[in-house]
């Protein structure tokens, strides 16, 4: 198993021999690797069992550095990035083809960047010279990770080093945002809310899932879910449909405790604490010995429709 650890130092001299660890952030944790090295990116891809078609999100510390490694930075793109980094957003960019590979961003013209939060994060990414590549650390199209033993426990046998930094404040992946022309594009819906960006930018638009050529990190239709089939609709209705199975209960309107295996998303309702315990509570649920597991949408607003947008692509 790879060793979990704070030492940044360490880190660094992993990733600066082209290796890979496990980078807390935010959102989730990454599968991190020199987005610069070609043979480090190669790894990422790999290591996860991700098709080389769906591309990468470089971590930067700075809209400095990201600067050098772009060819245009819309206003539009600027306003956003001086609001809400470093956090949960990720841009779309105009890529320097000559500085950023191929592999990285699936020789597609631009390439997503986002500044994390998470302070363990930027400390390690300002020692860095180059960006990190960092799709979530957890085989591809599996449940995110959200803390270091959850990286462990999935590649924990493939990589040397997992960094830790606690579980993740946000929960679920960034907000990316892209533009066609002066058109602003969400390309994935995540941990920054949409009514926040278009305070900042006005209307945008919200881009469908791809199922085989993602212009972006994420998009593909089927993803995040665990291994035990997931059934989403009214969680009462879908108790009396499979009466006799041994159920595991997702909830957020109301508790079941007559069910052994079930876990309220937040006693409160509150969808920042929803969004923190998605990930974490559907993976206990897949661990656990339940046949099927049965969830119910949360309101759809402000970051439940990130919440709601995971959950139907993980469900059948």
């Amino acid at each position: 198993m790879a060793h979990i650890g704070s030492s940044i130092s360490e880190a660094k001299e992993i990733l600066d021999r082209g290796e890979l660890i496990g980078l807390p952030t935010e959102t989730v944790y990454g599968l991190a690797g020199n987005a610069l090295n070609p043979a480090s990116v190669s790894k990422i891809f790999q290591v996860k069992n991700r098709p080389q078609f769906d591309p990468l999100i470089l971590h930067c510390s700075s809209i400095e550095q990201v600067k050098e490694l772009v060819s245009e930075f819309p206003d539009k793109a600027l306003k956003l990035a001086e609001e809400f980094w470093p956090g949960p957003l990720t841009l779309l960019l105009p890529r320097k083809k000559e500085v950023i590979p191929d592999i990285t961003c699936s020789g597609l013209p631009r390439a997503a960047f986002r500044i994390p939060k998470h302070k363990i994060a930027r400390k390690l990414l300002e020692k860095l010279d180059y960006p990190l590549a960092a799709p979530s650390a957890n085989p591809f199209g599996y449940i995110s990770p959200t803390s270091a033993m959850h990286v462990n426990n999935q590649l924990g046998d493939k990589i040397e080093y997992v960094l830790d930094g606690k579980v993740s404040k946000v929960g679920i992946e960034s907000t990316i945002v892209g533009f066609e022309e002066e058109k602003a594009i969400v390309y994935r819906l995540g941990g920054l809310d949409v009514n926040a960006i278009e305070a900042v930018i006005g209307e945008v638009e919200i881009m469908p899932y791809s199922s085989s050529s993602p212009a972006a990190p994420g998009m593909l239709k089927s993803h995040y879910a665990p291994k035990k089939t997931i059934h989403l609709g009214d969680v009462d209705d879908l108790i009396r449909k499979y009466k006799g199975k041994n159920i595991g209960i997702l909830s957020f309107h109301k508790k079941y405790a007559g069910v052994p295996k079930s876990f309220q998303l937040s006693s409160s309702q509150n969808l920042d604490e929803a969004a923190q315990n998605l990930f974490s509570y559907l993976r206990l649920l897949d661990e656990s010995d339940v046949d099927l597991i049965i969830t119910e949408l949360v309101p759809n607003e402000g970051l439940g429709k990130a919440i709601n947008d995971r959950l139907k692509r993980a469900s059948v």
